[in-house]
C-alpha cells in the first residue's frame, strides 16, 4: 500500500471523525434547547400552581361564610368542597386541569347562591373572601395564558423536522395545554354585588 492511499484513508477518517462531531454538536444544541423549553413550561406550570393554591386555601373560607346564610344550599356547598378536594389531589397536569375546570363550575354556581341571600352579599366577610376569589381567578387567567404559550412554543419545536428526531431519541412528550372542556367552565365566575 503506498502513501497516497493510506492518505485517502486517514483523510476519509478524518472527514468522517469531523462530520461526527458536528452531528453530536448540533444533538447536544438541540437536546439543551429542548431542556431549556421544558423547564420553561414546568416554570409557567409553577406559576398557576401557586394560585391554584390560594384558591383553594379561599374556598374553604367562602363556603363557611355562605353556610351560616344559605343553610338549605347543602347540596351546592358540598360540590365545591368536593370539588376543591378533587382539585387539591389531582396529580398530572391533565388531571389538575380537569378538576380546575369542575372547581370553576362548581364555583360559579356557589357564586349564583349569593344572588339570592340580600344580607349574605352586604356580609363584609364574605364581600373580601368574594373580591380575593376574584383576583385570584384573574391571577389564574394571566398565568394560564403564560403556561400555555410556553407550552405551545415547546410543542411546536418537539414536532419540527429534524428536533423530532433528537426529541424522539431522548423521550421528549408534549406537554398538554391548560384549556377547559366546557363553554361553561371558560366563564370566571361572576363576582356580583
Amino acid at each position: 500500500m503506498g502513501a497516497g492511499p493510506l492518505v485517502i484513508l486517514i483523510g476519509a477518517c478524518g472527514g468522517l471523525l469531523l462530520l461526527g462531531v458536528i452531528v453530536a454538536l448540533w444533538a447536544v444544541g438541540i437536546y439543551n434547547s429542548l431542556a431549556r423549553g421544558r423547564v420553561g413550561v414546568r416554570g409557567a406550570w409553577s406559576d398557576i400552581d401557586v394560585q391554584l393554591k390560594r384558591r383553594h386555601d379561599l374556598i374553604p373560607n367562602l363556603v363557611e361564610t355562605v353556610k351560616g346564610y344559605a343553610k338549605h344550599e347543602r347540596e351546592t356547598l358540598e360540590a365545591v368542597i368536593a370539588a376543591r378536594a378533587r382539585a387539591v389531589s389531582a396529580g398530572s397536569i391533565s388531571e389538575k386541569v380537569a378538576a380546575e375546570g369542575g372547581l370553576t363550575q362548581a364555583l360559579g354556581r356557589l357564586m349564583a347562591i349569593a344572588e339570592a341571600y340580600p344580607d349574605l352579599k352586604a356580609n363584609t366577610n364574605f364581600m373580601q373572601l368574594q373580591g380575593e376569589l376574584a383576583t385570584t381567578e384573574n391571577i389564574i387567567s394571566n398565568a394560564r395564558g403564560g403556561y400555555n404559550g410556553a407550552a405551545g412554543g415547546y410543542n411546536q419545536t418537539l414536532v419540527v423536522f429534524p428536533t423530532n428526531i433528537v426529541a424522539g431519541m431522548f423521550g421528549f412528550k408534549q406537554e398538554p395545554f391548560f384549556e377547559l372542556d366546557s363553554p361553561a367552565e371558560r366563564v370566571a365566575p361572576q363576582v356580583k354585588f
